[in-house]
């Protein structure tokens, strides 16, 4: 009987250890799928969530209202920009403009789970001031600027993934006429 006891102990022990092993292998496999290097989670892949982009459009060389002397640019208030995005066959655009100060962000209401941020681009097809500053130094004509992850914000509506598309830079064609 003593046997047989000790034999049991021996058997309950390694199926403990065995599945407390799994336990934790399991637990540890769950904890990488929920998280990313920068310490941002993910989220679930059954949250549906928005996008807003944020971005400023700036003129080169001239001084108008705004102008920021340790970067040689002015606001370039009014400026459209437009978020293209872009997977197989499904598309979304959205347009924002620019504020006084420049800066622009655009909402898209309608949820954009199907893409990526390597799926969207915003463009500034054009200046608001065609003559003096109608020339574009970056990103070039007909270039997009890539989305770059800020932040998720909660909003009343529910999640949204925040991203900038940095700065828009446009100049003269000749400095002199500004």
């Amino acid at each position: 009987m003593a046997l047989f006891s000790r034999s049991l102990v021996a058997c309950l022990s390694l199926w403990t250890l065995s599945a407390s092993t799994a336990m934790a292998a399991m637990g540890i496999s769950q904890l990488r799928s929920r998280g990313t290097a920068i310490g941002v989670s993910r989220p679930q892949p059954d949250v549906n969530f928005t996008i807003g982009v944020v971005g400023a459009v700036w003129c080169k060389n001239c001084r108008y209202a705004g102008y920021v002397p340790s970067k040689n640019v002015a606001p370039l208030p009014n400026a459209a920009a437009l978020l293209r995005c872009r997977r197989g066959k499904q598309a979304m655009s959205k347009w924002g403009m620019t504020d006084a100060h420049g800066y622009f962000m655009i909402q898209a209401a309608e949820q954009a789970v199907p893409f990526t941020s390597k799926d969207c681009v915003v463009y500034v097809p054009r200046s608001p001031r065609r003559g003096a500053c109608g020339v574009a130094v970056t990103p070039r004509q007909n270039r997009g600027s890539p989305l770059r992850f800020r932040d998720y914000v909660t909003r009343p509506d529910g999640l949204q993934a925040l991203y900038t598309a940095g700065n828009f830079i446009f100049g003269p064609r000749d400095p002199r006429k500004c």
